[in-house]
């Protein structure tokens, strides 16, 4: 609050920030004073670590470091292993006497930035260029599985609207990715669940439906009575054909690997 009170002068905001801090928690439904932290997921919480942080921005600038920081998550960048962990020591140290705060070990390394992630984004390998994280992509995967559960019910349609308002918000943000190779496998495989999910949902007249589509008689038949699950039928000639990326992009299907215009 020393810190806060520095940066803010208005009575009323300093006493909302003091309620925050001191307004409790509920555990288990009882309610707990609180003694430390902010709550979890508020507004508070990067706005505090931005004005206590700031000081560490200006010491950095200072030493002529090049760094990026967002709220309490921080990477510097250094030349070689060894002025890294210098740096380290260093930064550490001064969090601790002059700013009383602790670095998590746990999450801090020194190391190469292709190894480390930031914001959902790393480097590739070599040319350094900006790529989406595997956390990022797998975190996406467990949304669109959860979207397109072969148990749903719903209309192919109505799943690919859910769908698009998922991707569209995600590619908002990762759009600006240089490695795009991740980005048209994660296309290939969201259009193999929709697949999975239409051969579920058409059941004992997924022949039909695939003739209807323009499918032979015989691949049509092949894949109808083939006895893989929907999964395995999803990448199949029959299922591709039926319900080709074309349809897909009519449907409004966003593509991630799609570059943003310039």
């Amino acid at each position: 609050m020393v810190r806060v009170r520095q940066h803010v002068d208005a009575l009323d905001v300093l006493k909302l920030i003091n309620r925050f801090l001191k307004g409790g928690v509920q555990v288990a439904g009882q309610c707990q004073a609180t003694t430390q932290g902010v709550p979890q997921g508020g507004p508070l919480s990067p706005v505090l670590a931005n004005v206590v942080l700031d000081e560490l921005d200006w010491v950095l600038e200072r030493r002529g470091h090049r760094f990026a920081r967002y709220a309490d998550d921080c990477n510097l960048f250094v030349k070689s292993k060894r002025a890294g962990e210098r740096i380290m020591h260093s930064v550490t140290r001064y969090l601790r006497d002059s700013l009383r705060l602790t670095v998590n070990a746990q999450k801090s390394a020194v190391d190469a930035p292709r190894n480390r992630k930031f914001l959902g984004f790393t480097v590739s390998r070599g040319d350094a260029r900006l790529k989406v994280a595997n956390s990022a992509i797998d975190k996406l995967k467990a949304e669109v599985r959860a979207l397109t559960r072969r148990t749903r019910g719903h209309r192919l349609s109505d799943i690919v609207q859910e769908l698009k308002t998922a991707l569209t918000g995600w590619k908002a943000y990762f759009g600006i990715a240089e490695v795009l190779s991740p980005l048209r496998e994660l296309d290939k495989w969201v259009r193999r669940r929709l697949r999975c999910y239409a051969w579920k949902q058409w059941g004992s007249g997924g022949y039909r439906e695939l003739r209807k589509r323009g499918v032979s008689v015989r691949e049509a038949w092949n894949t109808s009575k083939s006895a893989h699950g929907p999964w395995r039928l999803s990448q199949t000639p029959a299922l591709t054909l039926a319900l080709p990326t074309k349809l897909f992009r009519q449907m409004g299907l966003p593509e991630l690997a799609t570059t943003r215009a310039a």
